[in-house]
């Protein structure tokens, strides 16, 4: 299933999108995405609606160097255990929201990664096959860098942590396999004319999804709906205002964001 988050002429309300390309729906549902599914009734186009965040998270926990191409490609070898880092949960942004860049950093660049969801028993100290029982599903998300500051700073909070540098979305998809999917990100001043700067396999990861979310639960307590960004293949490259930046993950779909300038 896909659930998705979005703004309706009535509020706000998590709902399934239903259909395909030729048709999207969105049909709203009076629980929360973990919880048993109990539809409303109420289904809207999902062209007259707009797409939030799919889910609330209390933190969002970055995996650095996580392809050996990207490690490669800022000079870096691969960690022998998961090199983690915290995303503040006042970064992230939905579909079509815009990044907006910031004046302390000359360089800022996106990051495409798939994004692993927790689901509601939270993940606390487990193993491998716990760790697989606590995924509720997969979404994508885009860490947006500020290069210059993240090589600069002795840590990288600042360069991970500006409001808008964690675009989640479009939706969360359940009963995914996610060990060999194709990872794209396109970069471009015309929306329908961008240019492919990374192109990844999932299969490629220096550690899988459950050895992550293991992992990182031996370090702090996941709670339900915390994403796991998993890192990212090479190819990163610069935005700039005016520039949309998309994201598309084979079997979930698009995370388009639109550039602007603080300023």
């Amino acid at each position: 299933m896909r659930f998705a988050r979005f703004v309706h002429a009535g509020g706000v309300s998590f709902g399934v999108v239903e259909g395909d390309a030729s048709g999207l729906t969105v049909a709203e549902i009076s629980s929360l995405p973990f919880e048993a599914v109990r539809f409303t009734g109420q289904r809207w186009a999902l062209a007259d609606v707009r797409l939030l965040a799919p889910i609330f998270s209390s933190k969002v926990i970055g995996i650095g160097r996580n392809y050996a191409d990207h490690a490669a490609e800022h000079g870096n070898e691969v960690p022998k255990e998961p090199l983690i880092f915290i995303k503040p949960s006042t970064s992230v942004i939905g579909p079509n929201d815009a990044i907006r860049l910031p004046p302390q950093s000359q360089r800022v660049e996106e990051e495409a990664e798939l994004g692993v969801v927790i689901g509601a028993t939270g993940a606390r100290r487990l193993d491998r096959a716990g760790a697989e029982r606590a995924i509720f599903g997969y979404t994508i998300g885009n860490d947006v860098t500020a290069r210059d500051l993240q090589r600069s700073d002795p840590q990288w909070t600042r360069a991970k942590g500006f409001d808008s540098f964690c675009p989640i979305g479009p939706w969360i998809v359940t009963g995914l396999d996610v060990s060999d999917l194709e990872i794209r990100a396109e970069v471009g001043r015309n929306p329908e004319a961008m240019e492919t700067v990374q192109l990844g396999r999932t299969k490629d990861m220096v550690f899988d999804v459950p050895t992550l979310v293991s992992y990182v639960s031996h370090v702090m307590t996941l709670l339900p709906g915390d994403i796991i960004l998993t890192g990212t293949p090479a190819g990163v490259s610069q935005i700039t205002p005016g520039d949309t930046v998309s994201v598309s993950i084979q079997g979930i779909g698009e995370l388009r964001n639109p550039v602007v300038s603080l300023d």
